[in-house]
């Protein structure tokens, strides 16, 4: 059924969105992408979650990418409403005021490995395997995929990637920074959690305002970076969460942030 599509967990102020579709490896048909959506703009003003994880059902896919026997019975039209869905989806992500973890647990293709490009920290286990795979299907990434794979592992390999439709294991995933660690699949929701847990130790507002002056000052040059990092910093400044954060390391003890 659509309504149990998408998974969703919440525990230690952490989100886990588990797209569920494992008989076709959780595939994106047109219901998961919108429930994903729906999802991910629900948390979005929520002040008791602070991390959204994603990750997959089952230990063999975190996602394959489109559901292409869906994808053969679509127009030409209803393929570009696709496109123009999960492109905007991922963006959202990427820009979200939260950072976002990808548990790449198994096989990510396509805009499966385009979901993980989105997101802010991507963990994958052993058994991981990445690759744009499109040109193969004689298309080209449409999730964003020629765009943040350059930014990530650079010009050269990503251009190598795509124009064979490349698979990556885990191993070199990590090597050509296109994951940030690998673990056992046993391990991977735990890391995950591990890593949630440390960023909810630290202030909100810093993360947020960060996290903006990241995405926002890659795009610009250099001064205009700074600019927007030191515009981003000002609104630190008068936030209650630095007061205590001083308070606490005059006082000895751990800070109390409550994201004001």
């Amino acid at each position: 059924m659509d309504s149990d599509i998408l998974l969703v967990e919440e525990k230690e102020r952490t989100a886990i969105l588990t797209l569920n579709r494992p008989e076709v490896m959780n595939a994106f048909n047109f219901p998961l992408l919108y429930a994903l959506r729906n999802a991910v703009e629900a948390l979005r003003t929520r002040t008791d979650i602070r991390v959204i994880i994603v990750t997959g059902t089952g230990d063999k896919a975190f996602c394959s990418g489109a559901d292409l026997k869906e994808r053969t019975a679509l127009s030409p039209q209803q393929v570009k409403e696709f496109i123009y869905t999960i492109r905007n989806l991922f963006t959202f992500i990427e820009f979200l005021n939260k950072p976002v973890i990808a548990a790449v647990n198994g096989l990510a293709l396509g805009g499966g490995t385009e979901l993980a490009l989105a997101s802010d920290i991507r963990i994958a286990s052993e058994n991981a395997t990445l690759g744009l795979t499109e040109t193969r299907l004689a298309i080209i990434p449409g999730a964003g995929g020629t765009q943040r794979l350059p930014r990530l592992v650079g010009r050269g390999k990503a251009k190598e990637l795509i124009f064979t439709g490349r698979r990556v294991g885990a191993e070199e995933a990590l090597r050509i920074n296109l994951v940030n660690q690998v673990c056992k699949a046993g391990d991977l929701m735990d890391e995950c959690m591990k890593m949630a847990a440390m960023i909810c130790e630290t202030g909100p507002v810093a993360i947020e305002q960060a996290k903006y002056a990241i995405n926002y000052g890659l795009e610009s040059a250099i001064h205009t970076g700074l600019a927007i990092e030191s515009n981003a910093y000002w609104v630190t400044i008068p936030t209650e969460d630095r007061t205590e954060a001083l308070a606490a390391f005059r006082e000895k003890r751990k800070p109390q942030f409550r994201g004001k």
